[in-house]
């Protein structure tokens, strides 16, 4: 990831060029993509390893005021563009299809700026056809080179997936792929495992424009498991 002091570096704006020269000199507008990392993959583990250590931090706090202050060291050091370069374009570096669940929030997980993620949510992080066309969008319009795949721990759809409980006629199509996935005898954590790896899967097998970009190496298609209560990113 790149830091703040890379950031300016790479767009031209030097120590002269911050403080003037006596003369009424302005950095030029950075590029859109000034802000990508070398490497996607790594940049969000990077990023997930910081998140990690505030979220543990924050988890032994004794008050309120105490958890802020440890969650406060985050987005220090990441590369911003300004408002006005992103008013007209985006050039996010990875997307992310996750679930809808309020503790999985991908910015918050990954120590991630806007602009830095196209993130695609609903619950149970399946590969449905909407976000597959986002995901074809989001690669072919914005160039994103890498989409994550992330599932999580005491996910409330594969329960309701794995349950023999009513659901409502939506709520059944929703977990419907996950119910066809699943392998008799499967742990909770397999089942969430298992699942997001089938997402991934699924995004190559039914999106020609998705296979084309893996085969042409212009993207890769990852999965990971967040677990919440560490906050730990780990890939599957």
């Amino acid at each position: 990831m790149l830091n703040r002091r890379s950031f300016l570096l790479g767009c031209g704006v030097t120590a002269t060029g911050l403080l003037g020269s006596g003369a009424s000199a302005q950095a030029a507008e950075p590029d859109v993509r000034a802000c990508r990392p070398a490497d996607p993959l790594q940049a969000l583990l990077q990023g997930n390893a910081r998140f990690a250590a505030a979220w543990q931090a924050s988890d032994a706090a004794s008050t309120a005021e105490n958890r802020a202050e440890a969650m406060a060291g985050l987005w220090q050091d990441n590369c911003y563009l300004p408002p006005s370069t992103l008013q007209d374009a985006q050039a996010p570096w990875a997307s992310v299809l996750c679930c809808a669940d309020s503790r999985v929030s991908p910015e918050w997980i990954f120590d991630a700026v806007p602009s830095d993620l196209f993130v695609i949510r609903s619950a149970g992080n399946t590969a449905f056809k909407e976000a597959i066309a986002s995901l074809e969008y989001a690669v072919s319009v914005l160039k994103t080179p890498l989409i994550l795949v992330m599932g999580h721990s005491r996910c409330g759809a594969i329960t309701a997936a794995r349950s023999n409980a009513p659901l409502t006629p939506l709520l059944d199509e929703l977990v419907a792929p996950i119910r066809a996935n699943r392998m008799p005898g499967q742990t909770l954590d397999a089942a969430i495992r298992a699942n997001a790896r089938h997402t991934a899967e699924q995004l190559t097998q039914r999106s020609a424009l998705l296979a084309d970009a893996v085969a042409s190496a212009q993207l890769s298609i990852h999965s990971a498991y967040f677990d919440i209560g560490t906050g730990t990113v780990s890939m599957i």
